[in-house]
């Protein structure tokens, strides 16, 4: 079973005793990280968790989604990865074919991607409440250790697009929040929100920015997937949910986003600005 959006699946979570729901308040200010480490680092990496009342929100916060195989499996709607393992490497790295029968063989897989490519859509679940003055404030975003520098959004999917060819990328870049209006944007110089902003910095032009934030699983894997260049991640996510991923246009700014997504952030980068960010816990043990 695939899932359209993530509500529907922390509602498979919860039917298969995958989900502990908390409903007491719990801070956004070190505490829910620290209930959220002791689970993931539990046998079988824990349930996943849900928490209810956020202190000071009225918006929950769901955590540790993908932090088993079983959860993985589920999200991805497979039986084990090495059946999704044969299908990714398939596409993701295409082989030259021999001869006329190597040519056929591959048509399902062509036939199958152009099918896939992403569906404009006019109405979206992701738009229903617009807020063109919003705050970062509004959100229980995460502190999640007690060096760090702030407040981070640590699992965006990061919207941009080249100026000159159109390519789109999203990508996971962390992201510390500054003020109730700015963050950073940690793309590392090789990721392809880099190449796209040294792109607009050439052009000296405002590069627009789209960050989504709780899309359907199958997404939320696509961009974190090692793909090759100008291979289209929701073109992936299609090919793993097996339909066309709906995406709507922004409201402000000129890119498409998820149009399933629980949250949209619409912004823009300025050629040349830099701003240092951290300290950040990362993964590896180290601030």
């Amino acid at each position: 079973m695939m899932f359209n959006d993530l509500n529907q699946f922390i509602a498979a979570l919860d039917k298969e005793r995958e989900l502990a729901r908390i409903s007491d308040p719990v801070s956004p200010d070190l505490e829910i990280c620290a209930v959220t480490d002791r689970a993931s680092k539990s046998p079988n990496g824990g349930p996943a968790l849900l928490f209810e009342r956020p202190t000071g929100f009225d918006m929950p916060v769901a955590l540790n989604l993908f932090g088993s195989m079983k959860r993985i499996c589920m999200a991805l709607g497979v039986r084990t990865l090495d059946d999704l393992a044969r299908e990714i490497e398939d596409l993701t790295t295409p082989k030259i074919p021999a001869g006329m029968l190597d040519a056929l063989k591959m048509l399902p897989t062509v036939n199958r991607l152009r099918d896939l490519m992403p569906k404009t859509v006019s109405d979206a679940p992701c738009q229903e409440v617009v807020n063109r003055d919003g705050s970062l404030d509004d959100f229980p975003i995460l502190k999640c250790w007690p060096e760090d520098g702030g407040r981070y959004i640590t699992f965006p999917l990061v919207f941009t697009k080249d100026q000159e060819t159109g390519v789109r990328n999203i990508g996971p870049y962390r992201m510390q929040v500054f003020d109730r209006r700015s963050t950073g944007m940690h793309w590392q110089r090789h990721k392809g929100g880099a190449q796209h902003y040294r792109v607009a910095e050439r052009l000296n032009k405002r590069m627009p920015v789209a960050v989504a934030l709780g899309p359907d699983p199958a997404l939320t894997y696509a961009a974190t997937a090692p793909m090759p260049e100008g291979l289209d991640e929701l073109m992936l996510a299609g090919f793993l949910r097996r339909e066309r991923v709906e995406v709507v246009k922004c409201v402000t700014i000129d890119l498409e986003v998820p149009a399933n997504a629980q949250i949209i952030l619409e912004g823009y980068v300025e050629p040349g600005e830099r701003r240092l960010e951290g300290p950040f816990g990362d993964h590896t043990g180290f601030y």
